[in-house]
């Protein structure tokens, strides 16, 4: 690169420098910043740390994402030559980058070295400590605010109520809204959504009602509680006073909050409603947190092929907008589509570790051991130049577990460089059961007993283990044991959506104002059942009592077993719609064997998909057989 005549000094020089590094960082043009360094370095301008090049050059390495190289060069400036801005804008960039502990340290070191902090220093320790959750480093950080005098900023105090919030600690934050002279809607905002979070919905419509001033955030924040509530109702209403009482719309961040509640929900009338607004409102195709939040949505509300039409239509794309549609495939046990999906992705951008689990996945539910199996080993010898993750992990031994590859699963774990979890031990234990391997379900129960001992799910598993193969009395042991120590299994709850209303079931429910046309309904389905064929699978109902084959107890076990939560909410299904209308229920535990070999028959015998969404996957049944091909 040939310098310009009319830059005959190196000051000169500097300043031409300085002004195309900035621009090159607003742009992320790395590649003409890299080519304008190389000059820089041979014109020998970096030699002279007076022409704080090394700062610019610093900044833009960080704003492209090379956290790396504009860390080298941040540790080559002179001590002296760094200032508040350059220590701030690095921590900025570690945040951004997902890099929220390291952004911590830097303000440490900061502080060591005796920087001056200003109010954006303390901003961004404190949103840092929010992302992570750090409330003891948050509480240091808000003491250093008083301390350095930024109290009277009010972006620095809702930063801080921001902190205390997200970490929940609600009380802090309300007590520091209390104490502040000068408030704005962000203050409100922030403790209108920790109010909501923390202490429900009634009190935060009451902060909502109290709020001098309201943007499309707050009311956002209250309609996506409503949504996630199941308050379809109040949630539309809420919508129309916003838009057409106070003038507001929702922008692309709002539509994204809205269809993140809907996809937790299952809430499919909403989701729609906000994929015609954005139609209208946004091109979602060419927004990528809109689009990927829209497909996402479609697909977690069990609708995956509009879903690949979302994705489809979309002009631009992310590692999170690939790596949601493949997820979605996998938990609608769509292996083959997913294996072909990533054959097309590792040709357009790098997987990351969320895409192999998003593929490990599919293999694990589509029954593709070989494949998947290839595929870790691949990872495992750094062939996609990634290591493997702890959710890579859990789903490998998913998918050798299940199978009945339980010594291989048991020998990964084994070399695992970082501490097995619950999720990586459990799926083990849970195989271990099927397959009845005793001698290896013992050692596992010993390492999740000792790592995670207020684990509920894996002590009820190794409960009903125990009943199931004859012993009774250590089953009982165990459970008393649990209640003892006040832990409670976590109950099973199935949600439908019907004609804008939510609808809740758990076992044995008693309380819907339809119950007795349900359990009317119940009788007449099983009966149905039975002639199809249908035989309860009592092993899918452990009681805590006496495991002798009583005519009493048997009773007992199958009164539970045939009111579980999802034959009582596919009974409410049957009664509320058209024939041939699919239905759509959403549990929030895995779904039992029982439930599973019913469903079956159920859509048989009354020419009905039954779709339902369980904690790990997607179940689809048609005429007789589950999309799972019974691998879950």
């Amino acid at each position: 690169m040939k310098w310009p005549t009319a830059y005959t000094t190196p000051s000169s020089l500097a300043r031409h420098c300085r002004a195309v590094f900035r621009s090159c960082a607003r742009h992320s043009s790395l590649d003409s910043g890299q080519k304008l360094h190389a000059a820089a370095v041979t014109a020998g301008l970096l030699t002279h740390p007076s022409l704080y090049l090394r700062n610019v050059i610093m900044h833009m390495y960080a704003a492209c994402g090379y956290l790396s190289h504009a860390h080298k060069l941040f540790d080559e400036i002179p001590l002296t030559h760094k200032d508040t801005t350059d220590w701030t804008m690095l921590m900025d960039y570690h945040s951004r980058a997902g890099s929220c502990s390291d952004a911590l340290n830097l303000f440490v070191f900061m502080k060591r070295y005796g920087v001056l902090i200003d109010d954006i220093t303390i901003i961004s320790v404190l949103s840092n400590c929010a992302k992570l959750g750090n409330s003891v480093f948050g509480v240091q950080g808000h003491a250093c605010m008083i301390k350095s005098g930024l109290d009277y900023c009010v972006k620095a105090r809702n930063a801080a109520m921001d902190m205390y919030v997200k970490c929940g600690l609600i009380g802090d934050a309300k007590t520091l809204f209390d104490e502040m002279s000068l408030r704005n809607v962000v203050s409100w905002t922030v403790l209108l959504w920790g109010v909501i979070k923390w202490e429900g919905l009634e009190k935060g419509q009451n902060v909502f009602d109290e709020m001098p001033e309201r943007n499309e955030i707050a009311w956002t924040i209250l309609i996506s509680r409503y949504v996630e509530n199941g308050f379809i109702k109040e949630a539309f209403s809420l919508l129309t006073e916003m838009m057409f009482g106070f003038g507001l719309r929702l922008n692309s961040s709002s539509l994204c909050s809205l269809l993140s509640a809907c996809t937790q929900s299952g809430d499919i009338v909403m989701g729609k409603w906000a994929h015609s607004y954005a139609l209208k409102a946004t091109p979602y195709n060419t927004d990528v947190k809109l689009g990927t939040s829209l497909l996402d949505m479609y697909a977690k509300c069990g609708r995956i092929n509009n879903a690949i039409k979302v994705f489809n239509s979309m002009t631009t794309r992310n590692v999170i907008t690939w790596n949601a549609m493949l997820g979605g495939l996998a938990m609608h046990g769509k292996g083959a589509m997913v294996l072909n999906m990533f054959d097309k992705m590792s040709d357009e951008i790098k997987p990351n570790d969320i895409t192999f689990t998003a593929v490990l996945s599919a293999c694990s539910h589509s029954g593709l051991v070989e494949t998947g199996r290839n595929i870790f080993y691949a990872l495992e010898n750094n062939a996609y130049g990634l290591k493997p993750s702890m959710e890579n992990y859990a789903c490998v031994v998913d998918l050798l577990a299940r199978s009945g590859h339980l010594q291989e699963a048991e020998d990964i774990i084994r070399r695992m460089p970082m501490r097995p979890n619950e999720v990586v031990l459990g799926s083990l234990l849970g195989a271990c059961n099927a397959h009845k391997q005793h001698e290896i379900r013992d050692r596992v129960v010993q390492d999740l007993a000792r790592m995670y001992p207020n684990n509920t799910d894996h002590h009820i598993l190794l409960s009903n283990m125990y009943a199931l193969s004859g012993k009774p009395d250590k089953a009982s042991s165990l459970r008393h044991d649990l209640r003892d120590r006040g832990i409670r299994k976590v109950p099973g709850i199935s949600t439908m959506y019907i004609n804008g209303q939510v609808h809740r079931f758990s076992a044995g429910d008693k309380s819907h104002p339809q119950i007795n046309e349900i359990y009317h309904m119940l009788d007449e389905m099983i009966l149905k059942l039975k002639t199809s064929g249908y035989v309860p699978d009592f092993t899918s109902q452990i009681l805590s009592g006496s495991m002798d084959d009583d005519m009493n107890v048997q009773e007992e076990k199958e009164r539970a077993l045939l009111s579980h939560s999802e034959k009582l909410a596919v009974c409410f299904g049957l009664i509320s719609t058209k024939p041939g209308t699919p239905l759509y229920i959403f549990k929030n535990l895995r779904i039992c064997r029982d439930c599973h070999s019913a469903m079956k028959i159920v859509s048989k015998v009354y020419d009905r998909e039954i779709v339902i969404r369980d904690r790990n996957r997607f179940h689809s049944f048609k005429d007789g057989f589950c999309s799972c091909s019974d691998f879950w």
